[in-house]
């Protein structure tokens, strides 16, 4: 019963974590994507000021990229095994901690008027920022909440990704110990009711298992050779 609890809780776990570091690229992408500062763009002469809309992806074009990481990083944890995934929660954990403090730098105040007044210039040429830029903060609400997650997921990830189950240990041929090859048709019935492949290898022997004659269960007598019959010549007319 205890052995069952804990695989129950570290499976678990184990799809929170994915969960939580699936939920977490989500937001990187999906704040990179928002608009997160809105300003007026003032042009010489009478003309009215344009808006300008400065999206996360603008600011900080890394967010998308650390997300797209992110969801990778989900299929490399299921992939790998050992202290591999150790490295793939290590990188899972940088890309997080990269995402808060591109985000820091990204929402000074001086770095989005900044970016206000570049647009200015790519679009009218020679204007001016009219105003104080409104900020958003939707964007970079969602993009901080998904550096987090990531962070979290990662840190969990670390300490115990080595006992989560995965694709390494599922698929591998190898895991399981071979069946040992029959020898008599009782040990062919008796790998048979194991669930066994009887015709396999066995371990160390290059030869294939001997063919055997069906016998009924409990039977463990050998089987009788073949009879040797000649064909007897047909009778004349």
């Amino acid at each position: 019963m205890s052995d069952g609890t804990s695989t129950t809780r570290i499976r678990r776990e184990y799809g929170v974590a994915t969960l939580l570091m699936a939920a977490g690229a989500a937001l990187l992408l999906a704040a990179s994507g928002r608009v997160w500062v809105q300003g007026l763009l003032g042009s010489p002469g009478p003309v009215a000021p344009v808006p300008v809309e400065i999206t996360g992806g603008d600011l900080a074009g890394a967010l998308s990229g650390l997300g797209w990481t992110g969801l990778a990083a989900i299929a490399g944890l299921y992939a790998a095994r050992s202290w591999a995934r150790r490295v793939v929660a290590v990188l899972v954990m940088a890309c997080g901690v990269f995402a808060l403090t591109t985000l820091w730098a990204a929402t000074r105040p001086e770095t989005l008027i900044g970016a206000v007044a570049e647009s200015a210039t790519d679009t009218a040429g020679t204007g001016e920022v009219v105003g104080s830029p409104d900020i958003s903060l939707l964007g970079p609400v969602m993009a901080a909440a998904g550096a987090l997650m990531l962070v979290l997921s990662g840190l969990a990830a670390v300490v115990r990704a080595p006992v989560w189950p995965g694709m390494g240990t599922r698929y591998d041929r190898d895991a399981a110990p071979r069946p040992s090859q029959a020898r008599t048709p009782a040990d062919l019935w008796k790998s048979l009711d194991a669930g066994d492949d009887p015709t396999l290898d066995a371990p160390g022997d290059g030869t294939p298992a001997a063919s055997v004659d069906r016998a009924e269960p409990g039977d463990d007598t050998e089987p009788a050779p073949p009879v040797d019959r000649r064909a007897e010549p047909k009778e004349s007319h």
